[in-house]
């Protein structure tokens, strides 16, 4: 059996109807919502071919049909209307955003609110690996007597604000001094590349300052450990309890197994780890985890200077608007991936 004009209309109607109303649909709502030009009999002739095919599914006896998982991926790879922002929508994202570009994490942790703002649904992105990265500049900011505020900037972008003890008879000049030598022996360099010969190197450069170098060096191995082997990644969760207003989920069951889950970084690490580019579209069964079987994942990488440093995603029930969705995410991996790598070019300069 096969798939032709009439049929495309009709699931497309029956998809788009149970994602605004989440009730399933009848031949006569059909009928009188999408003129079809064809009668109710003649769409519940098709609807059972639709229903054959394994695209939709009659939930209760009597009852209209809903979309099955291969009914939503039929329609997000073939009948779906492609969306997009507009100018207004896009603005005040870039403006938001550009508005935290001080901070790489901030700005990554924004998104997800922002994700989770416009489309109602959870938000789950990942950030850039904190640890096990290149070191590219440090400096120091005046912040109290006998401390300083030293500033790590690393290659990805991210930047980490730490205060070190610098003593009372330390001055700027001296400060500024460190931060060019440790500048010069580490910058485009692991720290677990460099830790015993660097300190050693610096210690003979500026033995007087031994304690200073001390803690700057505790507080530089525990920003770059790695003591598994694996650098972690920072997982950003949002809108979360927007899952609570989805009729799918007031069974407190399901909602007890996915907020367990959202506890578990690991987990949503591997809803968003995928090597290709473009958008990722996971619906319902095809996700492995069976926690997600009633959901669809929607995710992007970001990267700067074109290496990918994380994603972005979009959590909901299968009914979710797949067009609105995959629009938001797509738009906002583009911004990150722009406004970043923009970043990182100017602080290189």
């Amino acid at each position: 059996m096969e798939m032709d004009e009439r049929k495309h209309k009709i699931l497309k109607a029956i998809v788009q109807d149970y994602i605004a109303t989440a009730e399933p649909v009848g031949s006569r709502t059909v009928s009188k919502k999408f003129e079809l030009g064809v009668s109710p009999a003649t769409i519940r002739n098709e609807m059972a071919d639709l229903e054959e095919l394994g695209l939709i599914e009659q939930p209760h006896t009597s009852a209209g049909r809903i979309p099955s998982d291969s009914g939503y991926r039929y329609y997000v790879d073939y009948l779906m209307d492609p969306l997009s922002l507009n100018h207004d929508e896009k603005k005040n994202i870039n403006q938001e955003i550009t508005s935290r570009l001080s901070e790489v994490q901030e700005v990554i942790e924004y998104t997800g609110k922002l994700i989770s703002q416009v489309t109602n649904l959870t938000s789950i992105v990942l950030g850039p690996k904190s640890r096990n990265g290149i070191l590219k500049n440090l400096y120091f900011l005046p912040y109290e007597q006998g401390k300083a505020i030293m500033v790590t900037v690393k290659e990805n972008g991210s930047v980490e604000n730490n205060i070190v003890d610098i003593g009372s008879d330390t001055s700027p000049e001296e400060l500024q001094i460190l931060a060019n030598i440790f500048n010069q022996k580490m910058s485009g360099t692991r720290v677990q590349d460099l830790k015993k010969g660097l300190i050693n190197e610096i210690y003979s450069e500026l033995s007087r300052k031994r304690r200073i170098i001390d803690g700057m060096m505790g507080i530089l191995e525990r920003m770059f450990d790695d003591k598994d082997g694996e650098s972690e990644e920072r997982v950003y969760l949002g809108g979360t309890l927007n899952m609570l207003d989805q009729p799918e989920f007031r069974d407190i069951n399901k909602v007890r197994s996915l907020f367990s889950v959202f506890e578990e970084n690991n987990k949503l690490k591997e809803l968003l780890s995928h090597d290709q580019k473009g958008l990722s579209i996971m619906i319902g069964a095809e996700n492995a985890d069976q926690v997600f079987k009633n959901c669809s994942i929607i995710s992007a990488t970001y990267q700067i200077n074109g290496k990918q440093i994380g994603s972005v995603g979009v959590l909901g029930p299968t009914r979710m608007d797949y067009g609105k969705a995959i629009a938001i995410v797509d738009y906002m991996t583009n911004s990150l991936t722009e406004l970043l790598t923009e970043r990182h070019r100017r602080t290189r300069t």
